[in-house]
């Protein structure tokens, strides 16, 4: 045998020992409106190939020199087109995982390289063929024949992406889940507003695709809760973020801005959704009066806030959120409080405080459309026709409503039936024509 014989050995020793076996220590399921999704979590990188049979209908993913250390059982097969999913061995070390079907889809399936927040994983997505695309419809009274409002409440993270987690693993995706949910709630009792939530359960959206389903519903504000966490415990204070198509306002926000665009990191972005909205678009927004109205309405609910929760800035600061760059809808982002920070992590887990912060939002974003309310919607017509109403929230006096809507005070009271001053948090006002 020749010399170069051993150095062919050699190098193919090398080779194989540079390849890691990898072992699947975690299989996790979610469900979407349109698609389910499966994640399987490696402890190393792995190619795969998938394959669809039929009679009966399969979908097999094959996993190069990988071994299963995670159970299939107790995955949540329930509201899925998955009926059964089994496991083997073929070719010696290879993972094949069959996935019984009873539902027409499409199959995509993607792996993940290891970050700072996930390791590596393989992505398998089954789109439902017949789904269908949920439309908010702009909905019109009898009485006026004047649309609603429409407000998209997008909970931020979900899925796979639990998003910052803080004391007692308490996560954020849990957190402004609830906070939404309230928010919708208020909003659905609202005459003339509808809300709608961009996530409606546990399952992962890109940010790219959080955006696409608020221009979809038409929405007259894409508003996105949050509660993050910063490198320092000790940070604390709420704040209200509105894109930034040059630098940030703080190293804070920049800071923030870079870890929720890294969302789509940890739950992972089909090569199909990619970003158009680039530079041009950018330069759209900045001629345009969208990033203004954004501004003036985050403002809006900033006060609000600072009537119940400690501020992290005074003012509604800007960055490069990638989950803002809609070019014709207003958008904010709202950080609820830090969730890395003791005292504010315990606040923001209790029902009681998530309420009171979808309370703060509910009413500065009320106050925004009750004075700049959109053309052709039943609260412009209310408006024009001096029937407005208000809700009161925490905080309120009636002589600061009656100055807010310039109206005398006494007017107000007698217009209302009031014998004093008195009001409750949740109280409907009418404000009579000025």
């Amino acid at each position: 045998m020749g010399r170069a014989f051993w150095v062919r050995v050699i190098l193919g020793l090398l080779v194989a020992s540079a390849v890691e076996a990898a072992d699947v220590h975690d299989v996790r399921l979610w469900r979407a409106p349109d698609h389910t999704r499966i994640v399987f979590d490696l402890t190393a990188p792995a190619e795969h190939r998938l394959l669809t049979l039929k009679d009966p209908a399969r979908i097999v993913l094959d996993i190069t020199d990988t071994a299963l250390k995670a159970s299939l059982t107790s995955l949540p097969l329930e509201n899925t087109p998955i009926t059964l999913v089994r496991s083997g061995i073929r070719d010696g070390d290879d993972l094949r995982v069959v996935f019984d079907i009873n539902a027409a889809v499409d199959p995509r399936s993607f792996a993940l390289k290891a970050n700072a927040q996930a390791g590596d994983r393989l992505v398998l997505d089954l789109y439902d063929r017949d789904a269908k695309t949920e439309t908010t419809v702009r909905k019109s009274t009898a009485e006026s024949s004047r649309r609603d409002i429409v407000i998209a409440i997008d909970a931020g993270h979900g899925g796979e992406d639990p998003g910052a987690i803080g004391p007692n693993r308490l996560r954020e995706k849990d957190v402004v889940m609830a906070i939404s949910r309230e928010l919708y709630a208020l909003f659905e009792r609202d005459a003339g507003f509808k809300p709608t939530l961009i996530r409606s359960g546990d399952y992962y959206i890109s940010l790219k695709g959080r955006r696409d389903l608020a221009r979809q519903r038409q929405a007259d504000l894409f508003v996105s809760v949050h509660a993050d966490a910063f490198k320092r415990r000790e940070a604390n204070g709420a704040s209200v973020y509105a894109l930034s198509i040059s630098g940030a306002t703080s190293t804070a926000a920049s800071y923030l801005a870079q870890r929720e665009n890294e969302a789509d990191l940890v739950g992972g972005v089909r090569l199909s959704d990619k970003d158009e909205l680039l530079a041009g678009v950018l330069a759209d927004l900045s001629m345009t009066s969208t990033l203004d109205t954004s501004l003036k309405l985050g403002d809006k609910v900033l006060r609000r806030v600072d009537t119940i929760a400690h501020l992290h800035k005074r003012n509604v600061e800007q960055a490069g959120f990638a989950v803002l760059k809609s070019p014709d809808i207003p958008s904010i982002l709202v950080e609820t409080g830090f969730i890395s920070n003791p005292g504010e992590a315990r606040k923001l887990g209790t029902s009681t405080y998530q309420k009171t912060v979808a309370r703060a939002i509910h009413a500065g974003i009320r106050d925004w459309f009750m004075d700049q309310p959109p053309p052709g919607t039943l609260v412009a017509w209310q408006k024009q026709q001096g029937g407005r109403e208000y809700i009161i929230a925490r905080g309120d006096t009636l002589s600061a409503i009656a100055q807010r809507f310039k109206v005398p005070l006494a007017r107000l009271r007698d217009h209302n039936g009031l014998d004093d001053s008195r009001i409750m948090v949740g109280q409907t006002l009418k404000i009579p024509t000025t």
